[in-house]
Parts: structure tokens; sequence; C-alpha cells
């Protein structure tokens, strides 16, 4: 039995528990947070979540668990057999990353957490996120699902990163930058969000959010 390691807040948390789900590999969830704990650091190299721990034990790294979740559990693939493709669903979830998700993460502190980022900040982010935005579009296709015909690994980790930094976007800017640069984004997330699994992830997650603000 797999034991799934932080919160339902963290949006690396939610791409491996949507994984975990959409293969149907049995797991349980311990609510676990980041810290300098010394018994945390034996199973987190830098006490970060997420992280997962197995029999042979434990993994932390969000990509490097979904890597061995594929290998490891391959009766359910979620990335295509084909290495041209497989490469290309790597490439969308690591310039969705690198170049959008990190870099919106600057604005956080004052999304989420209450503190202030500069003016210079904000600029430089948005014009960042628009062209990681752009970016994203040249690489995807949209024919229903993001690389193709074939849900895959790169679809959950669209919609649960569209999730989070879409909403420090909206917060910040009062405008939605996904909609403006992914065309017909909202027909689809909904059908990614047509998922029962994904509907599960987003109610978990959303009660996490209740529960965080209303403790703020």
């Amino acid at each position: 039995m797999i034991t799934l390691h932080g919160f339902a807040i963290s949006n690396y948390y939610n791409k491996i528990k949507l994984v975990l789900l959409e293969k149907d590999i049995p797991f349980k969830e311990e609510l676990t947070y980041p810290s300098q704990d010394e018994a945390l650091l034996k199973r987190s190299p830098l006490g970060k979540i997420p992280f997962i721990e197995t029999t042979q034990g434990c993994l932390s790294e969000s990509q490097a668990i979904l890597e061995y979740l594929e290998d490891a559990y391959p009766e359910k693939p979620l990335y295509p057999s084909n290495p041209f493709e497989h490469a290309q669903n790597r490439e969308l979830i690591q310039h969705l990353e690198l170049n959008i998700e990190l870099v919106a993460r600057r604005l956080y502190k004052e999304a989420f957490f209450g503190g202030v980022v500069s003016d210079e900040t904000k600029q430089e982010v948005k014009e960042k996120v628009e062209a990681g935005l752009i970016g994203l579009v040249r690489l995807a296709k949209f024919s229903p699902y993001i690389l193709g015909t074939e849900i895959t690994t790169a679809d959950f980790l669209t919609w649960v990163h569209f999730g989070t930094f879409g909403m420090a976007l909206q917060k910040i800017y009062d405008e939605d930058l996904i909609a403006k640069h992914v065309p017909n984004v909202s027909t689809y997330l909904a059908l990614i969000e047509s998922r029962p699994h994904v509907q599960t992830v987003a109610a978990d997650r959303a009660l996490a959010l209740q529960a965080f603000f209303k403790g703020k």
C-alpha cells in the first residue's frame, strides 16, 4: 500500500493523488506539512511535500513519483507508448511547470497568504506567464485532449495547475489570463472535470481551501 503524504491545497500533491486514482492504485493519505523535523527529513530530503512511502522506501519530487507510478503500475497507462509522443507528454508537463506554474508561484505570497508582491514583480510575472501560456498552446492539440485523442498525465496536470495558478492570476490581475490565451479552455476543462476522480480531487481541494481560509 502506498501512502501519499501532503495536503489537498497543494497542486503537486493533487497531481499525484489524481494519477493514483486514475490508475486504480491502492493508496492512503496522511496529512503532512513541510518541516525540518529530522523524522521528516529522513523521508523527504528537504522536508517538502508531497512524497510517497512504499514498501521499498520513500520517493519525493512529484515528477519522479509520477514516472515511478507509470513504470510500476503499467496496467492503466497514462503516458503514450510511442517514445516520441511519450517525450512530448513530458515536454508539455515540463513547460507547464517550469515556464508557467513556477513563474506564477511568485504571486502566491499575496494571492493566498496575505503578503505583498511588488508592482515590478507583478508586471514581470504577467509577461512571463502570458508568454508561457502562448507557448503551451503551440505544444497542445486539444483534440479533444491536450496532446491528442487519448487522455494522459499532461491533461491531469494541466487541470490541477490551471486551478491553482488560475486563482492567483485572477486575484492579482482581475483578469482571466488563461482564457485570454488558451482558446476554448472552458470546454477543455469541462471535459476533464466530467471524470469522477477529477471531481473527487476537486471536492477535497475545495474543502481544504475552505478550512485554510477560515483559519487565517
